[in-house]
């Protein structure tokens, strides 16, 4: 990514951003653990590099999820990018709402999941073709298929503007079935464990458009680092500096065009560690300079335009 003349050429003094997948990522794809990831994630929030997940679930999803693990005063992507959740250092009064009683300002970059349930079933009817929407499975399938637990799962069903589903065909017929929603304005991106419906966008729009925001906001363009184990991955992980593959549980090709590229050699939060690590981990003034802060915490116990 090219810097502007408002960024020093010393990576290690332009701020720093980074976008991560969630599930068999920084969570653990089956048990969806991250302890392995928790000595980094302090490491970064001590030297206030903001931690902005980028992921196929809801909202309702990710608000726990993030008080959890510590990443309250960053933004967040949800639902591949078809929703974005602004904390209010990240808002524009102009430009967003205020914020709701979460303290975000929510901005809808995709279409409505209204629209996108209509176009599927006329889809399913038109070419004859077999697949299981998320909103269409029973509470006790979502579980028995994703693992989550039963109040997890009532977050997961509660879509905004993606709908994840499950293909019963042969893959030869995928072809002609994105086709179809793609003349709806529509795309269909594989996930780790689901398709994924979704407006013109995906994650690697929104996360650009958060980058352009920080710019803006903040006068500088940032260092950008992206992690992710997934096919739906890949555009988040072409538009950043630095980019990990993080190694999966599963088949499924992931090969960004992308440069400046690194694969884990472990899978889920320990590839994730491993990534970061890689890229930040070793040469870096700052980032070195956050070990001693963990160890005393363990020892003691923007003006400028803004994207609409």
């Amino acid at each position: 990514m090219p810097s502007t003349s408002a960024s020093p050429r010393d990576p290690t003094l332009r701020p720093r951003l980074v976008f991560t997948d969630l599930d068999g990522s920084l969570l653990d794809h089956h048990s969806y653990d991250w302890a392995p990831a928790k000595p980094w994630l302090a490491r970064l929030k001590a030297q206030g590099v903001p931690v902005i997940p980028v992921t196929s679930k809801t909202r309702s999803e990710i608000l726990p999820l993030r008080r959890a693990l510590g990443l309250t005063d960053a933004p967040f992507i949800a639902e591949n990018g078809a929703v974005a959740g602004l904390p209010l250092s990240w808002s524009h009064a102009r430009l967003e709402r205020g914020p709701g009683s979460d303290g975000l300002a929510i901005r809808t970059l995709g279409v409505d999941i209204g629209f996108i349930r209509k176009r599927l079933s006329v889809w399913r009817e038109r070419l004859g073709v077999r697949f299981t929407t998320m909103s269409e499975m029973s509470l006790e399938e979502l579980v028995d298929f994703t693992g989550l637990a039963e109040p997890e799962a009532r977050l997961a069903r509660m879509r905004e503007g993606s709908e994840p589903l499950i293909w019963e065909e042969v893959d030869e017929r995928l072809a002609t079935f994105r086709e179809g929603l793609e003349s709806d304005g529509l795309r269909l991106v594989r996930g780790g464990r689901f398709w994924h419906v979704t407006g013109d966008c995906h994650k690697g729009s929104a996360v650009s458009w958060l980058i352009e925001r920080f710019q803006a906001l903040r006068g500088s363009r940032p260092l950008t680092l992206a992690l992710g184990d997934g096919p739906n991955d890949i555009a988040m992980l072409e538009v950043v500096d630095q980019a990990v593959v993080i190694r999966g549980c599963h088949d499924l090709e992931v090969s960004p065009d992308q440069v400046s590229l690194y694969r884990s050699v472990v899978t889920g939060p320990a590839g994730w560690a491993e990534g970061v690590a890689y890229w930040w981990g070793r040469a870096d003034r700052r980032l070195r300079s956050a070990d001693a802060v963990v160890r005393q915490s363990d020892h003691r116990g923007g003006q400028g335009r803004v994207p609409a």
